[in-house]
């Protein structure tokens, strides 16, 4: 599936300088120390949890991924924040997993080796995400004979009251498409269209009805496990297409206390902080990423995330990290076989701009609700940092971003995949040296396709060096060059 684009189509290039000297970087405001709670930070630049599909396929660490850690710690940024870690014991893939004990002695080592590599100047936290379920866009014939639970609701609408299943499966598979539309309901023509996918609001569900009285635990068991491994703080993912911030959603119509109103829907990812932060060291860092905008029809806005900020806050959070967008709302219709991926539509394009935008521009899109969230924080009296990312990839701009009160911190995604000495070639004066983003977003095609991501800028270079790791299909290496 292709992202949705915007109708102007104006093609942006990367700016690269002019970049400072060692002494104007060392003394900027960019390489200077930040206090997040209890975790210092050597400097205020973040490597936002970005998911590079290495895991093993059940949920373990695997040498792929100390090495593509390894690789960020090295440009020595001040903080790297590891990958969404689902919180449930369950099968999901290759993505890293923290739901059981057995995790972790693979994030302890990879909590050794970010520490080796970077000299002891890069802190580390871990993503923590809960997801409810959701399956692939099955073939219709498929769905109609099998997979479509039959009710009399069906039997009444196809004027065959009594009938049979197996005869009320007849005939719905002799239905058109529009004849079709009539006989089924709008989530049995989702789950036909688009795949099966479970929602906060599906309260009919036992087990969606009980996410409050069960998240709590999850969250705080996996940042127990965190705290463990020996990682400095957990990063609680109140962001994007999954559960939490499905709570945090003004679609969120729960009638249970937990949805409906900013105070019901803030409640659970209250609750859940306040009982990760009851169950880790006072000496462990614990905060959010949530939305500054969802960019949906009837989603929350800026002045919702200004509001929750200030909650967080208030419930002594560490820090706030904000996102923008990128959920499954807008998202485009999967192939037959596929499942929905909730950065194809305009929301996801809020979330991860490419080079061809608006008059907007895909560099820094999230600056102007970052300030506003930031500016509520400090009128409601709270000191807490607040990190911001999106299209960042210079000096002047990473510097602006905090002269002008738009974050305490700054993200580097797009930007430290393309090139993750980025900090440490800018601290020391070699900034020329850097190797730009482009912002075609290769690496995110890569990653809906559930592929290894790597960067169009670097990953044909050298294949054929001796050692150097190459992807599944081998056609890519894994790791950008070494900077010497």
């Amino acid at each position: 599936m292709s992202m949705w684009r915007p109708a102007e189509r104006i093609r942006y290039q990367p700016i690269s300088g002019p970049w400072p000297t060692a002494e104007r970087a060392a003394s900027s405001r960019l390489f200077s120390p930040a206090q997040l709670g209890p975790l210092a930070l050597e400097q205020r630049t973040w490597v936002p949890a970005m998911v590079p599909w290495r895991a093993s396929d059940d949920g373990f660490v695997t040498p792929n991924v100390l090495a593509w850690y390894e690789r960020f710690a090295r440009g020595c940024p001040g903080a790297i924040v590891i990958e969404a870690t689902g919180i449930r014991d369950v099968p999901s893939g290759p993505l890293l997993r923290i739901g059981d004990d057995r995790f972790i002695p693979g994030i302890r080592e990879l909590a050794e080796v970010v520490k080796r590599a970077s000299g002891g100047r890069t802190r580390l936290l871990i993503q923590l995400i809960d997801f409810l379920a959701m399956r692939r866009r099955p073939e219709r014939a498929k769905y109609l004979e099998r997979l479509l639970r039959i009710t009399d609701e069906h039997r009444e609408r196809l004027g065959m009251p009594g009938a049979s299943e197996a005869a009320a499966r007849e005939r719905l598979a002799q239905l058109d498409d529009e004849s079709l539309r009539n006989v089924l309901t709008p989530r049995e023509l989702e789950s036909l269209e688009r795949g099966y996918r479970e929602r906060v609001t599906d309260v009919e569900l036992e087990h969606i009805a009980k996410l409050p009285q069960t998240l709590p635990k999850l969250f705080a068991d996996a940042a127990v496990r965190a705290e463990a491994a020996g990682l400095d703080g957990v990063e609680l993912h109140y962001a994007h297409a999954y559960t939490m911030a499905s709570f945090l959603s003004a679609t969120n119509t729960r009638t249970d206390g937990y949805g409906g109103s900013r105070e019901a829907r803030v409640r659970l990812p209250l609750e859940v902080f306040s009982t990760v932060r009851a169950a880790v060291g006072k000496n462990f860092a614990v905060g959010c990423r949530f939305l500054a905008e969802e960019c949906i029809e009837g989603g929350s806005s800026v002045e919702d995330a200004m509001w929750y900020a200030a909650q967080f806050a208030g419930a002594g959070m560490d820090f706030v990290s904000v996102s923008r967008g990128g959920k499954f709302d807008d998202a485009k219709q999967p192939k037959v076989g596929q499942a929905a991926y909730p950065y194809t539509g305009k929301s996801g394009y809020e979330c991860m701009p490419s080079y061809y935008s608006d008059a907007t521009g895909p560099f820094g899109r999230n600056l102007p609700p970052s300030k506003l969230i930031r500016g509520a924080l400090r009128a409601a009296g709270h000191s807490t940092p607040l990190v911001t990312a999106g299209g960042i990839h210079n000096f002047d701009q990473a510097e602006a971003v905090l002269a002008t009160d738009q974050a305490d911190v700054v993200g580097f995604a797009r930007q430290a995949l393309a090139d993750p000495d980025w900090f440490i070639k800018v601290l020391s004066g070699r900034g020329a040296e850097v190797r730009l983003c482009m912002y075609t977003n290769y690496c995110e095609a890569l990653d809906q396709r559930h592929r290894e991501v790597t960067c169009e800028l670097w990953d044909r270079e050298d294949l054929d060096r001796p050692g150097v790791v190459r992807s599944v299909d081998g056609k890519r290496r894994l790791l950008a060059p070494d900077w010497s």
